[in-house]
């Protein structure tokens, strides 16, 4: 039996490989990583419901069925966080916030229906910010999470416990939801990948759509869930699980018509690429700025044609915010902030409070409309667009309610700045991935952003992977381990 750290090493395709072999056991993988997150979540605040008893019963299950001589899944007996905004049957899903302090689902979201089916072991849920309303990591319910590969700093979010279980070892990979980055927000400040798929691959229920619960019913022309992973492989291993029609999304896609693993193999040789440094208005880190930027010419070194180019729209941060809002119960949110008060996050609270006008939010769904349009004209002439992930490097947590750094670059920025970079892709729903394009002197990570035409996952994977054979990220840690934090 390999050692706690040498299973934390292992990544989901291994695991679900050694597992269904028989040559590992779904019981002692699942008790190592129960102990390397009872070990090391006390210091990162990752998993803000932990679930062992689900996990064990799930793991003796997948043994079960491999002694009975039946298929228990394609991730048999591998590891899994799943995000605290995402529903789960019989574990306590509090969205962060005290409104669902106690709540515990009766159903499973679409995807985690499909994770348990297809083997994969619980355990437990991950730490987000309140409702998912910001791209930080705290919230009034629950220690604010921290990043491994620097505990003073901020993971990123709101999948902020998704991410820092992976980057730390405790599971190789993580539920994440992405409505305006939060997938690919915290795989970037994490050093992990993440992806979000073209919208509509991967459907989505309760989450967005039921109509019960204010707060849980919000961002569903935004909103996408995805994998954050140590690994190319488990994201797409993920992906062949929780993509596919249903008839509780009525934006979901039709099956895709390629295999996800598959879709990882191949060269980039001729391939159109844009890079946008800036977007021609994003105040960027010098220091993101030049490894972004060396990370766009290793596909330079792939074959691909690259040319700096911007897409060519005015800053729509205004309008997100207006969509974001729009699309919120604030009926039913504005009584939970009234009978919450100061136990909802400051932030939150003032976006509810404001007086929206329904021209506010009609030229938001205008601006939307004109930066799509723009995408896909300046679309046709690459087969991809290359961007930093992430305007600046982590941050320190702040009190709770602040978004984020103030300046970047030394000039003044509004707090949400840093993230000029994802939101877009959500207005466009296309395929759009982090990879770690490098690290700075003193160790943080800093991703680089790959987004694909409409429905261009496949090419986005093979993109994924193939920067990542040339440019390997796997073997990095942070300084974590089982008892002093300094290396698993």
């Amino acid at each position: 039996m390999p050692s706690i750290s040498e299973l934390a090493r292992m990544d989901a395709v291994t695991i679900a490989r050694e597992v269904r072999a028989r040559r590992l056991s779904a019981v002692e993988v699942t008790d190592a990583a129960i102990e390397r997150m009872n070990a090391l979540d006390p210091a990162l605040h990752a998993f803000c419901t932990k679930a062992p008893d689900v996990a064990r019963t799930a793991a003796q299950r997948v043994d079960d069925e491999l002694r009975a001589g039946r298929d228990p899944g394609p991730l048999a007996g591998v590891p899994i966080g799943i995000k605290d905004l995402v529903s789960t049957a019989g574990i306590r899903t509090t969205s962060a916030s005290w409104a669902y302090a106690d709540f515990v689902p009766d159903e499973d979201d679409v995807v985690v229906e499909r994770l348990r089916a297809a083997g994969a072991v619980i355990l437990g849920k991950t730490n987000a910010t309140e409702f998912g309303y910001s791209g930080t990591s705290d919230n009034p319910l629950f220690e604010a999470t921290r990043n491994p590969w620097n505990p003073e700093l901020s993971p990123g979010g709101s999948s902020a416990g998704s991410a820092a279980a992976v980057a730390s070892g405790m599971c190789p990979f993580s539920i994440g939801s992405d409505g305006g980055g939060s997938v690919r927000i915290p795989a970037s400040f994490c050093g992990l990948y993440g992806i979000k798929a073209s919208m509509g691959r991967v459907p989505l229920y309760p989450g967005c759509k039921d109509e019960r619960f204010p707060g849980v019913s919000s961002w569903e022309s935004l909103e996408h869930i995805g994998p954050i992973s140590r690994t190319v492989a488990d994201s797409a291993l993920m992906l062949s699980v929780i993509s596919g029609p249903d008839d509780r999304d009525r934006y979901s896609l039709p099956a895709a018509d390629f295999d996800w693993l598959e879709a990882l193999k191949g060269d980039l040789r001729g391939l159109r690429v844009a890079y946008s440094p800036d977007f021609g208005y994003v105040t960027v880190d010098p220091r993101v700025r030049e490894i972004a930027r060396r990370a766009v010419k290793v596909f330079e070194d792939l074959g691909c044609v690259v040319e700096e180019a911007n897409p060519g729209w005015e800053n729509p941060a205004s309008a997100f915010e207006a969509i974001m809002f729009n699309e919120t119960d604030l009926r039913g949110m504005r009584k939970l902030a009234d009978q919450l008060g100061d136990r909802m996050s400051p932030h939150l609270s003032a976006g509810l409070r404001r007086h929206w006008t329904a021209e506010e939010f009609t030229d938001a769904m205008i601006d939307r409309k004109r930066l799509c349009n723009a995408m896909w004209r300046f679309m046709r002439n690459y087969d991809l667009l290359l961007t930093p992930t992430l305007a600046a490097l982590p941050f320190e947590i702040g009190p709770l309610g602040k978004l984020g750094p103030n300046t970047i670059a030394g000039k003044s920025v509004s707090e949400t700045h840093w993230l000029s970079f994802t939101f877009p892709m959500n207005f466009t729903g296309q395929p759009a991935a982090t990879v770690p394009a490098g690290w700075t002197d003193d160790g943080l990570p800093v991703g680089l952003q790959i987004v694909g035409r409409h429905l261009a996952d496949r090419l986005v994977l093979r993109a994924s992977a193939a920067f990542e054979a040339a440019a390997p990220w796997k073997h990095r840690w942070p300084k974590v381990s089982m008892n002093e934090g300094k290396g698993p």
